[in-house]
């Protein structure tokens, strides 16, 4: 199997754009194709790569339960939702992406959801490298990932609210049991020097700092004008880090 990366952070702290970043900066390096999986609701993922998706998880589940009772004699339910969960995936030039969606709604999804959990397994097999923008609870990364994650990446910015959000979520992903063989702080956005609250916060947090991202009008332009990631400007500092965060990423995964 291949490594799989879990990027999670309070709303706001730009982690889906950092997440869309790490997967440009993967495919340029030519690690592909990726596997970039939106686990979080509000499901953003897809803009900043520049790819639609016409479905997602949740709502396949939601229509998978309505029509479970109507689906041809001896075709299995298995053998259906998998097939229309291949057509949910949407390519591009070297990621492939797929959309969890809002959660379960009302009903039995217990049969779903082991289907899907095992074809999210299977999939993820057969990438070189999977990476998945999370919503800050991670409800989907608990529900759907059994197999275990290479490296969990928790973005925040240098506030005090965004960094106890950080420790939150290191102590859920210890909370919940999810097999995680490494985990880190990413800072984003630094402007200066990190004051003496922040690094108190930082502290606090328990997570090894792997890196961090300066402001970068570049990629506040491009997010402003509503532009994917790939047209931020190969020059912009942002991507100087980037670049050096999958190297240390790389170097800390070879040395296991």
């Amino acid at each position: 199997m291949g490594v799989t990366i879990a990027v999670a952070g309070k709303g706001g702290t730009g982690k889906t754009t950092v997440s869309g970043m790490l997967i440009r900066a993967l495919v340029a390096r030519g690690t592909t194709p990726v596997l970039a999986v939106d686990a979080d609701p509000n499901s953003n993922l897809g803009d900043i790569l520049g790819l639609e998706t016409d479905t997602s998880i949740g709502r396949l589940q939601a229509e998978t339960l309505k029509t479970i009772h109507d689906l041809p004699a001896g075709v299995p339910l298995g053998r259906h939702l998998e097939y229309e969960l291949h057509q949910a995936i949407a390519e591009g030039d070297g990621v492939d992406l797929l959309t969890m969606g809002h959660g379960e709604g009302p009903g039995c999804y217990c049969a779903v959801n082991h289907i899907l959990r095992r074809y999210l397994e299977t999939l993820r097999s057969s990438y070189p490298c999977t990476v998945l923008d999370n919503e800050a609870g991670l409800e989907h990364l608990s529900r759907r990932v059994s197999s275990g994650i290479d490296v969990l990446v928790v973005v925040s910015d240098a506030s005090p609210v965004a960094l106890r959000a950080a420790a939150r979520i290191a102590r859920m992903a210890g909370d919940l049991e999810l097999r995680i063989a490494r985990r880190y702080l990413l800072l984003n956005r630094i402007d200066g020097d990190l004051s003496t609250a922040a690094t108190d916060e930082i502290e606090r947090t328990g997570l090894e700092t792997i890196g961090s991202i300066p402001f970068d009008t570049h990629v506040a332009d491009a997010a402003m004008r509503g532009l994917p990631v790939a047209e931020i400007a190969a020059n912009a500092p942002a991507w100087q880090r980037l670049n050096d965060l999958l190297d240390r990423l790389w170097t800390k995964e070879e040395s296991t």
